[in-house]
């Protein structure tokens, strides 16, 4: 355990770490506090201000800055600096100067110190050793060099004590010069050629891994979590008084919208979709891979009104999207606008992506089509409408050319530990059960009261008409209706057997799409409306709802000569 050497006398302090992105503050933090904060060499991995108790102080991690963006993590960090006058400047070795110059000018006054990581890849012996010393005796504080990820236990003292006596910041820049920029070698993704294509290809390995990863794991689960429950449902049925079973399984038909008859699809179907996800991505983001991938990829975002950063939050949205959208937090204000739409519309979360694939499944059982090959048109179909989406709503601004990838520069690559991965996916799941999974239960309860009052059969008959629009069966709108609501409604199309309603391939393909894209779910809609205002949001939601009704009528009347 460590101890201050020189305790404060009015109880515990607090202390601010600020830094660029990417410079290990979290890391850090979590070494010092013995409390996992997450090991990402992923630009933007912190999109909060969070607390950790340490012996006499509270560490406050803020979001990295980067002081010529306008993102609403770096006025978080900002904000957090201009309220605590003790400070951990984290800055990185390999571009030692850069982040003094940048950073220096924001903690001019506060006490402190400083800590310089990555210093496992300086190697420059003595010579870094007296440039170190140059900079703390100008800069008036102390200055600790460490490799945040492996610190020994004299480091770590060594740390908690400078802590202890820390210095004033006394100059608003520094004559000083380390004199080195270490910067790592370029690989494939930083061709000019192949980069782009091999950024793409990465891209699409988390989404395909998860729909035959996680999938063929709930295929095996299925049926032994249904033996469980289904005792459960029958004596519910049997026993409960009416409110208990309006709760519990509202059932209608062969199907049920209560808490026991939907929250097993959360344990079958979207959990390992959101392990799986996870832990491929956090092998991307804690390798600095996520990084070198979006830098290649910018130059093919930007027309969409993304970066390349703001194309791993809309990658997210495939485990979860919930953490996806707070994670626009970290995009530019000019490109966030594009990263909610492209999440709400065409990322397929945990909910939606395996009912989607079961139902795409059962088409292909019914009418003798190959899975893979009809999964891979509605992927395709969902990839090229949301591409065309966004290209249509995203502001000029947000297309500029001018918009260049805000990023400190190319980072190193590192192999991710068992400990960093399981971190990443603890954290996804915590925040997938804290976040996703009540908002779950709540549309659980009313989409139960909607049915035993016969309001969502009433819907589905409204908007039996409206289905031939799309050339769909007057039956498909109850899915529909409940789909808008949360995405596991798409499974209405499937049955033990094969589809549950008479479709052909392109009427099932409409269906699932439309169900999809039409609205994203309630639990989205009132993130993305926290995150930002309900009436943005409405204009969003009605805007989708447009372009994916449009979409759809393309799909339904033109697949019909292509699939039948």
């Amino acid at each position: 355990m460590l101890t201050l050497e020189k305790q404060p006398e009015l109880g515990t302090r607090t202390v601010v770490v600020v830094g660029r992105e990417s410079v290990g503050k979290s890391q850090l933090i979590s070494t010092l506090t013995g409390r996992n904060a997450g090991e990402m060499n992923f630009r933007g991995s912190t999109v909060t201000v969070e607390r950790y108790r340490g012996d006499g102080i509270d560490f406050i991690d803020t979001p990295g800055i980067l002081r010529k963006s306008d993102t609403e993590t770096t006025r978080m960090a900002l904000a957090s600096l201009e309220t605590h006058e003790t400070v951990i400047l984290v800055v990185q070795a390999t571009s030692l100067d850069d982040d003094l110059s940048e950073m220096i000018p924001l903690v001019h006054g506060k006490q402190g110190i400083v800590v310089v990581t990555w210093w496992d890849q300086v190697d420059l012996g003595n010579e870094a050793a007296e440039a170190i010393r140059r900079l703390a005796v100008e800069a008036g504080v102390p200055f600790l060099t460490v490799d945040a990820r492996h610190l020994d236990p004299a480091t770590k003292q060594g740390l908690v004590n400078a802590l202890a006596s820390p210095g004033v910041f006394a100059k608003t820049q520094l004559a000083a010069r380390a004199g080195w920029r270490i910067v790592p070698k370029p690989g494939l993704l930083e061709h000019r050629v192949f980069g782009p294509v091999l950024a793409v290809v990465l891209l699409l390995v988390p989404a395909l891994a998860t729909i035959f990863g996680a999938n063929r794991f709930a295929d095996w689960l299925h049926p032994l979590v249904t033996a469980w429950i289904a005792p459960a449902i029958t004596f519910v049925d049997l026993n409960a008084p009416g409110w208990v079973r309006m709760i519990l399984t509202a059932e209608q038909g062969d199907f049920g919208y209560g808490l026991l008859n939907m929250g097993p699809f959360l344990l079958v179907w979207a959990l390992p979709t959101v392990v799986v996800f996870s832990l491929i991505l956090g092998a991307y983001k804690s390798s600095g891979l996520i990084e070198r991938i979006n830098g290649a990829i910018h130059p093919l975002a930007r027309p969409f009104g993304l970066s390349g950063r703001d194309v791993i939050r809309v990658m997210m949205g495939f485990g979860c999207n919930v953490p996806a959208v707070i994670s626009t937090r970290s995009c530019s204000a000019c490109s966030r606008g594009p990263a909610i739409s492209a999440i709400a519309f065409g990322s397929a979360c945990s909910y939606q992506l395996p009912a989607t694939i079961a139902v795409i499944g059962a088409a292909a059982a019914t009418h003798g089509r190959n899975p893979l090959l009809l999964t891979t048109v509605f992927l395709a179909w969902l990839l090229f409408t949301t591409l065309v989406y966004l290209r249509l709503t995203a502001t000029t601004q947000s297309r500029s050319p001018l918009n260049v990838l805000m990023t400190p520069g190319r980072p190193f690559m590192q192999w991710p530990t068992f400990k960093t991965l399981w971190r990443e996916a603890k954290g996804t799941i915590l925040q997938f059960l804290a976040q996703a999974i009540p908002v779950f239960a709540l549309i659980c309860i009313v989409a139960a009261m909607l049915s035993q009052l016969g309001v969502l059969t009433a819907m589905s008959d409204v908007l039996g008409p409206v289905m031939r629009l799309f050339d769909l069966p007057a039956e498909a709108a109850l899915p529909m209706v409940l789909s808008s609501i949360r995405k596991d409604g798409i499974f209405l199309f499937a049955s033990d057997d094969g589809l549950a309603i008479p479709m052909t391939t392109t009427q099932t393909l409409t269906a699932v799409y439309l169900s999809g894209v039409l609205l994203p779910c309630l639990v989205t809609a009132m993130t993305i409306a926290k995150e930002t205002n309900w009436r943005d949001t409405s204009k969003l939601l009605l805007r989708q709802a447009g372009f994916a009704m449009l979409f759809s009528a393309l799909l339904a009347w033109g697949g019909k000569w292509l699939l039948g």
